[in-house]
């Protein structure tokens, strides 16, 4: 396998490791509190299941899709938009449906890449904002992931020191994984240095309704001008829990838009078209699920921050996205994440993220993810207690980052 072109550029998946780990405790009879995968555990809200049913099992629904979305699904993403950021699409030329927003970002970086093109990513960085571009035969140059001056230095200096020129920069925010917030200022900058550069905007929101400060996420969308280079990548998985419905969006540049449809249109046949009738019931109907959601995670957020905190692990508040990114504890940080985090399945039966999975400059950190009710996480913080209480033992046995070959 590792003979193929793209094979030979993805790395080994870093998280797989803290999966075996995980496969093996729970072989032996753990009870393993999984703070991992972002994979909502919440249900999806009783209209949309009802609408899936109601369309289910009909000729017409039945038969191939539309690549695109259809008509219906985009022009609700569309009022979604409007209602939501006060921008206006235009669903036929503006709007396409995606299996998720993970594919919509792969498959523009097939759409837009030619080998060897650079394009600008956050690090550390949800792993498809790097590797849909390498898997496309880019190359990729990381900028920070905090939404800071500093961000647009290193960006002045990556264009200036790229050949060829980068032909695009990603954006999250609210980031994964760190769950950075940017304002609308910083996207005015964005807009006005993409413009400057000629470079496009490639902006991941998929957690735009997942925020506990009162402060709804903007949308890059929202700048004057920001049409003209960027596009836009959303997702229900989070806002209406629905991750495995794989329904997203990527929306903005008709050229870009124009540029994905054209390569889906030989890739999929689209979402099976009850899927997308429910998500359409979804996108028009009542926000009291969102509402509902967002709560639901401040909670856990609130519990996790507390009850960490109390066992000795301090981690900081996210404002925003379903993950907290916290530091590994002094005492284990020479470790590195990986180990770290294999260790806190075998010794606290708590799977969590290591940061390395998500760039180089995650080192020194895990994510962990807000898919627990109140009681688990809890009952984690209890774990962590002990696990941190025995530290010198949990350490005797394991290798640090530091000295390994």
């Amino acid at each position: 396998m590792e003979d193929f072109y793209r094979i030979r550029r993805l790395p080994p998946y870093v998280f797989e490791e803290v999966n075996k780990a995980k496969a093996r405790a729970r072989n032996a009879g753990a009870d393993i509190i999984d703070l991992g995968m972002g994979n909502p555990d919440l249900p999806a809200p009783a209209h949309v299941i009802e609408k899936l049913k109601e369309t289910l099992g009909k000729p017409r629904t039945d038969r191939y899709s539309a690549s695109r979305g259809i008509p219906g699904l985009r022009r609700a993403q569309a009022a979604y938009y409007e209602r939501r950021f006060g921008v206006k699409l235009n669903p036929e030329t503006q709007v396409v449906a995606t299996l998720g927003s993970k594919e919509g970002f792969a498959n523009v970086a097939q759409a837009i890449t030619a080998p060897g093109d650079v394009v600008l990513v956050p690090n550390p960085s949800y792993p498809i904002h790097a590797f849909g571009f390498l898997m496309a035969g880019g190359a990729i140059r990381s900028v920070p992931s905090e939404p800071t001056p500093s961000f647009f230095h290193t960006l002045e200096r990556a264009v200036v020191h790229s050949i060829p020129k980068p032909i695009a920069v990603v954006v999250c925010y609210p980031a994964n994984p760190t769950a950075y917030v940017a304002s609308l200022d910083f996207y005015r900058d964005l807009v006005v240095f993409a413009k400057k550069h000629d470079i496009l905007i490639l902006s991941d929101l998929a957690y735009a309704e997942v925020y506990f400060d009162g402060n709804p996420p903007p949308s890059v969308l929202q700048i004057p001008g920001a049409i003209d280079v960027a596009v836009e990548f959303t997702s229900m998985s989070k806002t209406f829990s629905m991750p495995g419905w794989r329904i997203g969006f990527a929306v903005g540049n008709e050229r870009i838009i124009a540029a994905l449809a054209r390569v889906k249109s030989y890739l999929d046949y689209g979402a099976f078209t009850p899927v997308q009738v429910a998500a359409t019931a979804a996108l028009n109907g009542p926000d009291d699920c969102i509402k509902e959601m967002r709560e639901t995670y401040k909670r856990r957020r609130d519990v996790l921050v507390e009850s960490f905190g109390r066992a000795g692990w301090h981690v900081p508040p996210p404002r925003a996205s379903m993950f907290a990114w916290a530091p590994i504890p002094d005492a284990f940080k020479s470790l590195g994440s990986v180990a770290f985090s294999k260790l806190l399945v075998e010794k606290a039966e708590i799977a969590v993220s290591p940061g390395l999975g998500f760039g180089e400059y995650g080192e020194g950190y895990v994510r962990i993810a807000l898919v627990e009710n109140e009681q688990r996480i809890r009952q984690a913080a209890r774990n962590v207690r002990r696990f941190l209480e025995n530290a010198p033992a949990q350490l005797h046995n394991v290798v640090p980052l530091a000295t390994r070959r």
